[in-house]
């Protein structure tokens, strides 16, 4: 019988991170490097290696991640099974909200990184990489959009957060809790959410640069008047609580959502932006009604992503307002 076939794309991070020169750990080992230290992987898939980048991932751009995408929709519309992206954790779950936005296949699709580089005691890269390999070939995986593994958990593109600098444990799913995991070299699913629609991929190099303004005790608001300026195109607001600014900062966010779309999530860890229940200056009712439109669940760094991405592929304000429309309905 005929093993699965497998994409490896390693784009670099912690999980190829060897020891620099000048100190510290900088990324250098490829994918091929890497399933070379993982016992056990070869037996699961017929693996196929790429490793177009070695960065921190920090360090990747939108660009990359509309030719990454571009990549897994050629490839999965083939004899690929399964795919799994490797990069580093710091943006994991924008990596992977993006895939999902992008990719449309109902293959799997897996991102997945160390907390600690190679040469750790505790090195979590080979478990995790294993553990994403097997996800790839399961059918039970299917049709989940882009899922991130680490540490033996799924969670799903829409709801994972970063929510550690240094555990092995660090990702987590606030809202809904992981919805598989790894166990006894089987991939078990205990919860299937809803996805909305792909997105056609945009253009690459378009302008469309979002802000991302977090709203702190006392802030002025004095940034906001200055973005259209700085030529951005939209703006994200994580508003305090359940989506809140100041009083004083209420008619900026309308003078602001006048010239360009405004998207009003939640700074908090979890929970949605709220569209209906205080009425205050500087509330979610008010801010909504000055023209701000609601993330619903999506945390700030997605919503800027989603913002993003519809602006480069040239929508306009009725259809931007209905997509977060959709995800603002999901849980």
């Amino acid at each position: 019988m005929s093993l699965p076939k497998v994409l490896l794309v390693s784009l670099g991070g912690t999980i190829t991170m060897t020891a620099g020169e000048s100190g510290g750990i900088v990324p250098t080992l490829t994918a091929a490097d890497l399933i070379a230290g993982v016992p056990g992987i070869a037996r699961v898939a017929e693996l196929e290696t790429a490793s177009p980048l070695r960065l921190p991932s920090a360090s990747l751009g939108l660009d990359d991640l509309l030719t990454l995408a571009r990549l897994l929709n050629e490839r999965l519309a083939g004899d690929i099974d399964g795919a799994v992206v490797i990069q580093g954790t710091d943006t994991i779950e924008e990596t992977a909200f993006v895939l999902d936005l992008l990719v449309d296949s109902v293959k799997p699709v897996v991102v997945t990184g160390a907390m600690r580089g190679p040469a750790a005691a505790g090195a979590d890269g080979p478990a995790n990489l294993l553990a994403a390999t097997l996800a790839a070939t399961s059918a039970e995986a299917g049709g989940l959009g882009t899922l991130v593994c680490l540490n033996d958990q799924l969670h799903a593109a829409r709801f994972v957060q970063k929510s550690h600098t240094a555990l092995p444990s660090a990702f987590t799913s606030p809202l809904t809790g992981p919805i598989g995991l790894l166990a006894e070299g089987r991939v078990c699913i205990h919860a299937r959410p809803t996805r909305t629609p792909p997105l056609a991929l945009p253009a690459y190099g378009a302008d469309a640069p979002v802000a991302l303004l977090k709203i702190a005790l006392g802030d002025d608001g004095r940034l906001l008047p200055a973005l259209p300026a700085l030529g951005y195109r939209g703006c994200v607001l994580e508003g305090a609580g359940a989506g809140h600014v100041p009083a004083a900062v209420a008619p900026l966010v309308g003078d602001l959502a006048a010239a360009m779309p405004v998207v009003l999530s939640s700074r908090v860890h979890a929970g949605p932006a709220f569209t209906r229940t205080y009425g205050y200056a500087g509330s979610e009712i008010d801010l909504l009604g000055r023209g701000a439109l609601s993330a619903g669940f999506l945390s700030g760094l997605k919503a800027r992503l989603l913002l993003t991405l519809l602006l480069r592929g040239g929508l306009e304000r009725r259809d931007i307002e209905a997509r977060f429309g959709q995800y603002a309905a999901l849980v």
